[in-house]
């Protein structure tokens, strides 16, 4: 499973690299646990990383309130807590409250009771779309692999994630389409294969083949495989169609077996080339990733798809989720303002 893919043991998550030797053993240890529980029940690994850092965040709050000694209570007070005082947006708030209920159910074997604290309020947002025209000028000022992933992101309605977790066998170049493995919800769906990519996409490829023949040359050239399949098929983590579409440009050592592997390059560069290229093509736009999933989106129902349509390439479990799309894709920006009629 990947959560152990870089310690061979307790899952890894990103923000703990910095703060967790800092925390005490009870935190350290009450952390530990959930991240175990996670991976057991086969979440995602961005699953692991919002829960273990709602979970530490909920037990510094407890520590300086003593007084709240019923669980049902300390959890209400820091759910109001995350309302009032720190302002955190209600899907921040659900968020929390899952992560607690996720803890306290399958690692202590506790029940909250009803939550009575005071809910965030819901707000409503439009998404970020770039022009055609931007996304032009954001891809003139990307190189290499990055101008790959974004004109797939763009070009297929993916997110970062799902980029970076491609493996080769997931690019099916013959039917000219993606295949999208265990996504968010667990869920596989396909995508169209931009025809635009092709070209350096399978060079890119022929690239990524040579660095894995050089990794089975020194002794490496395995890979993580998901829900344990390396058990199952030894072989198959050694296989080329198993490797990542965009590994990175290191190798690791798992401390249990020594055993070096590659990972797929990292979210963080991808997310600093993009915001690179936003400010370098002028873009004002408080854009990130998922911008060009969000234009995706909106451009297919600019062109006529019907929502259905691109609720299936979106892998959206309900409609609902895709219509804010309907509100970018609008008419509005059609309309005279009466201001110009004067």
């Amino acid at each position: 499973y990947k959560y152990g893919a870089k310690t061979g043991s307790i899952p890894n998550y990103r923000f703990s690299k910095r703060d967790r030797s800092k925390w005490d053993p009870k935190k350290r240890e009450a952390v530990d646990a959930l991240l175990r529980e996670i991976a057991t029940q086969h979440k995602a690994e961005n699953t692991g990383d919002a829960y273990s850092y709602r979970l530490a965040d909920y037990i510094d709050f407890a520590r300086r309130h003593p007084h709240l000694k019923a669980v049902d209570d300390c959890v209400h007070a820091y759910l109001s807590y995350l309302a009032t005082v720190r302002h955190v947006s209600s899907s921040t708030q659900d968020q929390a409250l899952n992560a607690l209920i996720f803890y306290f159910r399958h690692v202590k074997k506790i029940e909250i009771g009803k939550i009575d604290a005071v809910r965030a309020k819901k707000s409503q947002y439009i998404p970020t779309v770039f022009t055609k025209q931007e996304i032009n000028s954001i891809l003139d000022h990307l190189r290499g692999e990055y101008w790959i992933m974004v004109k797939i992101m763009y070009g297929a309605g993916l997110r970062s994630g799902e980029v970076l977790e491609l493996r080769v066998k997931d690019i099916d170049f013959g039917m000219k389409r993606i295949i999208v493995r265990q996504a968010k919800g667990k869920k596989d769906r396909i995508v169209p294969l931009p025809e635009s990519v092709v070209d350096r996409l399978q060079r890119h490829i022929d690239t990524t083949k040579k660095t894995h023949e050089q990794d089975l040359r020194e002794g490496a050239g395995s890979v993580k495989m998901p829900d344990a399949l390396d058990v199952k098929y030894p072989k198959a983590a050694f296989d080329f169609g198993w490797q990542w579409v965009f590994p990175a440009s290191s190798r690791y050592t798992i401390e249990a077996t020594g055993v070096q592997q590659r990972w797929h390059r990292d979210d963080s560069a991808l997310s600093d080339m993009v915001k690179a290229a936003v400010r370098k093509a002028g873009i004002v736009k408080h854009a990130k990733c998922h911008a060009f999933r969000h234009s995706f989106a909106t451009h297919l129902l600019q062109s006529g798809y019907d929502i259905r349509t691109v609720q299936e390439l979106l892998g959206h479990s309900d409609v609902r989720t895709t219509m804010i799309y309907l509100q970018c894709a609008g008419k509005g920006a059609a309309v005279t303002s009466p201001a110009d009629t004067l």
